[in-house]
């Protein structure tokens, strides 16, 4: 970060992903995959795992039945892996390094934030019961929203739940398609890549690690 470019506080609201920005949670999502297809018969692997990140979880989900070779429906699929996730969820919420210190920085300096994430209602819940009441003003979960990420209507839910414009936000994502889908909402991007690369594009700013951010950090122009 250099001081050239625009402090995050000067956003109207903060829009944050979940899996792999605010929470470290792919690899239970890996876990949940390769059990879902030993369970099945079907063959998987972490390299896999990683080409579905960011992913709405039916196109997810169909993608797996597909390339693991199984016969349960997606539907199916979804809610199996998310009865995996949620259970080592409630054992222990991995926090993303930097990301609660972020989030903590944000709320005391009065920017509103949202979550938005293609995960469900029921995953979500035991993650924000982890947090201070009212951390997010909003969150938009993938089964509240007709089309997932990469499509830009999560995004532009939450912003519109904020009552502010897609464009005078920060959205911040540890994947391609989450960029993909922030960025065609009209917002500014903080790419933050954990377990998948997130190349270069429109909209898009770098950083290495959530560590060290706060309200005041600045974003290169």
């Amino acid at each position: 970060m250099h001081a050239s470019g625009r402090r995050i506080d000067s956003y109207a609201a903060v829009l944050w992903d979940m899996d792999g920005t605010l929470v470290d949670t792919e690899p239970y999502w890996t876990l949940a995959e390769l059990a879902l297809a030993d369970r099945y018969g079907g063959t998987w692997s972490a390299e896999q795992s990683l080409e579905v990140v960011g992913f709405d979880l039916l196109d997810a989900a169909r993608l797996m039945r597909e390339r693991m070779g199984i016969q349960p429906p997606p539907e199916q699929i979804v809610e199996e892996m998310l009865d995996s996730v949620i259970e080592r969820v409630e054992r222990a919420v991995p926090w993303r390094p930097g990301s609660l210190e972020l989030l903590t920085s944000l709320h005391e300096a009065g920017v509103p934030c949202a979550l938005v994430t293609m995960s469900y209602t029921r995953f979500v819940k035991p993650i924000l019961e982890e947090l201070p009441p009212g951390t997010f003003a909003a969150v938009v979960t993938g089964d509240t929203v007709d089309r997932g990420k990469p499509h830009p209507e999560p995004y532009l839910t939450a912003a519109r739940e904020l009552d502010v414009l897609a464009s005078e936000c920060l959205a911040i994502e540890d994947s391609d398609t989450g960029a993909t889908s922030a960025a065609a909402a009209g917002c500014t991007v903080l790419c933050a890549p954990l377990h998948v690369p997130v190349p270069p594009g429109p909209r898009r700013v770098f950083t290495d690690s959530l560590v060290g951010l706060s309200a005041s950090s600045f974003l290169p122009d």
